[in-house]
């Protein structure tokens, strides 16, 4: 038999012209097109996911200041799975191999179960559904307390958005947020500063960024969250359900194969949040908490 790819089987889901491939290990997006123009970065099959490409990040997103956290008490120690920094990072979920639930021609759901282990207190199902339409993809999250204390939970996703062979260069990202989150090693520094409005539209030429904005918020009649990509005579929307009230920008120059390119990472709460409690979602036994990210073209 031929050796199995790094991120497992390829679960292909496509409605139309849109088409997207979906990995069992991490649950994790290694490709979105429509009319086989890419719309997110992706990388060869047996390949491992560079720069966390497409990587669903659960039970927390970003970091945890040096893997340690106290939860009702009683501290938690998490592995450093960021060694060079000495912090945790984007969850417990990414190398894990998911269950399929159910796989029809344009949708796949998967799910996977934290487990209660060091530096993780309680466990948590998580089902993660994709779904493409003729111009669009859409992502619903589950989560679900299985254990018998409450327990908290952040998500977060990390696609690499892009406008087919547009150069990132070339593009300018508009963010629905209204403040900047001061980092020092990736982890907070300091309180929230106002987001200037002509901050919200940036042009990627020259940018350099690796940073956090919060107050992510749907406008005045909207129910959704909205960022967006362009580029001359091309457009792309990620949105996200309002409990996403953080967005974390990056702009690598190495991305293999396009060299620059930007991730808008969705995430319900801001890096070190196991420490500060901001924006976590806590979960009774028992309870569950839906929400949801996607793509859509534009124009």
């Amino acid at each position: 038999m031929p050796p199995m790819p790094p991120t497992g089987r390829q679960f292909v889901i496509a409605a139309g012209p849109a088409r997207a491939i979906v990995t069992e290990v991490g649950a994790g997006l290694r490709a979105f097109d429509v009319h086989g123009r890419a719309y997110c970065e992706t990388f060869p099959e047996d390949s491992h996911p560079p720069l966390g490409s497409g990587a669903l990040l659960a039970p927390w997103p970003n970091r945890v200041a040096r893997g340690s956290w106290v939860w009702r008490g009683r501290p938690q120690q998490l592995a450093l799975t960021e060694p060079a920094a000495g912090n945790a990072i984007h969850g417990l979920l990414r190398h894990v191999l998911w269950g399929i639930v159910e796989h029809a021609s344009d949708a796949v759901e998967l799910a996977a179960v934290v487990t209660a282990q060091p530096g993780w207190p309680e466990p948590v199902r998580v089902t993660a559904r994709y779904a493409v339409s003729s111009d669009g993809l859409a992502v619903t999250v589950t989560a679900e307390n299985r254990g018998a204390r409450d327990v908290p939970f952040g998500l977060g996703a990390h696609p690499y958005l892009r406008l087919g062979d547009v150069p990132t260069e070339d593009c300018v990202l508009h963010l629905a947020a209204t403040e900047r989150l001061p980092l020092d090693g990736q982890l907070p520094a300091g309180p929230l500063r106002p987001l200037a409005v002509e901050d919200r539209d940036r042009p990627l030429r020259g940018a350099r960024l690796d940073a956090t904005f919060g107050g992510c918020m749907p406008a005045v009649g909207d129910d959704r969250v909205r960022h967006r990509l362009f580029a001359p005579g091309a457009g792309l929307e990620l949105w996200a359900d309002p409990d996403f009230r953080w967005v974390q920008v990056f702009t690598p120059d190495d991305f293999p194969g396009r060299g620059r390119a930007v991730a808008v990472e969705p995430m319900t709460c801001p890096p070190d949040a196991l420490n500060a409690g901001t924006d976590l979602i806590v979960l009774a036994p028992g309870e569950r908490w839906s929400g949801g990210w996607g793509l859509r073209l534009l124009g």
